[in-house]
């Protein structure tokens, strides 16, 4: 099969793989669309000892099953394997298992490729109102999601009266924004660095977006709840700079892990501080539907390219030089 792969940083390519071999608890699917993560730029770049070069990258994966019991059904792939029966497992925590494995991190290999294995567990099929492109959404959309749950949860307001800040607007930060409006919150402000990622926001109806580095964009103690799907040094400044004494503020991106953080002022303020990691099954098949439904919108946000293409692709989302929040591969053209 053709595959991308991460051969070192800075360093990707599209070379013939072994075929994946299914197991009796496995499915083969063949991959119709995967989405380029923030991650998979991150162990492009070399940051990441989790994803050691050779490897197959890629987690954000929808397409076809082909053979056994589910032939043929179009589905989504929850990318996150865990055992199952552990106490987080078992209480619908799963993303926090401690034997977790994901996709595109050793010792499975990822989605951009033309076909993958999984357990047959985690899949979900994908609804008739969803085309395959779309359909591949569904991973980062449900990290969005799982964060505003996690926003509401802990928010001292109901989202319908809260203020809402997001730092950044790629897919997960501009899913939290959509999310945020789904789940009733009307006031919500978009704060993005590149000029092309805030024009795509302003085109999904959110009226106040701003670039955070412009001095005196973000107002001091305004927002009820932050959801930073950055998660670097500069974005947890902004966000505990703009939270209001006794608000939310949820930290869902993975840019770096250190710095940034006025543990004083989240202390006197009493923020409430949330680290928020993927999703459970719930949030996958909630956020399916409320993307079937048109909930979080048209979707209409994402470039999609060839395979081939994918190498480029890394080195447009290197160079900020596209306005897409997504771009989705399609390996195999199912």
């Amino acid at each position: 099969m053709r595959a991308l792969v991460y051969t070192g940083p800075q360093q990707i390519e599209l070379r013939d793989e072994p075929d994946p071999v299914a197991s009796s608890e496995d499915v083969l699917i063949e991959v119709g669309a995967v989405g380029i993560c923030g991650s998979d730029m991150h162990a492009y770049l070399g940051h990441d000892e989790r994803r050691p070069a050779p490897l197959i990258l890629g987690h954000e994966a929808a397409g076809v099953v082909r053979g056994g019991a589910h032939d043929g059904k179009r589905v989504v792939v929850n990318p996150l394997v865990t055992c199952g029966t552990c106490r987080d497992c078992t209480s619908g925590r799963e993303n926090l298992c401690a034997k977790r494995e994901i996709i595109s991190m050793p010792p499975r290999q990822g989605a951009f490729a033309e076909k993958i294995v999984i357990p047959a567990r985690n899949i979900v099929e994908v609804p008739d109102a969803l085309d395959m492109t779309h359909a591949a959404l569904a991973e980062p959309l449900a990290t969005s999601w799982h964060g505003v749950a996690l926003a509401k949860r802990h928010s001292a307001l109901p989202l319908d009266q809260a203020r809402a800040l997001v730092m950044g607007s790629g897919a997960v930060g501009l899913g939290a924004a959509l999310a945020l409006r789904a789940l009733g919150c009307s006031d919500v402000t978009v704060a993005e660095t590149n000029e092309l990622r805030r024009s795509t926001a302003l085109s999904q109806g959110f009226g106040t977006v701003v670039d955070p580095t412009v001095e005196g964009a973000l107002d001091g103690g305004f927002a009820d709840v932050v959801i930073d799907a950055v998660g670097n040094k500069h974005t947890r400044a902004a966000a505990v700079h703009s939270a209001r004494p006794g608000s939310v503020i949820v930290h869902i991106g993975l840019g770096d892990g250190v710095d940034g953080f006025d543990a004083r002022r989240v202390t006197l303020q009493e923020i409430t501080f949330v680290g928020a990691y993927t999703y459970t099954m719930n949030d996958f098949k909630e956020t399916l539907a409320a993307m079937a439904s048109g909930a979080l919108g048209d979707l209409e946000w994402i470039e999609a390219r060839a395979l081939e293409d994918g190498i480029q692709a890394f080195d447009d989302l290197l160079q900020g030089r596209t306005a897409a929040a997504k771009i989705i591969l399609n390996p195999a053209g199912v």
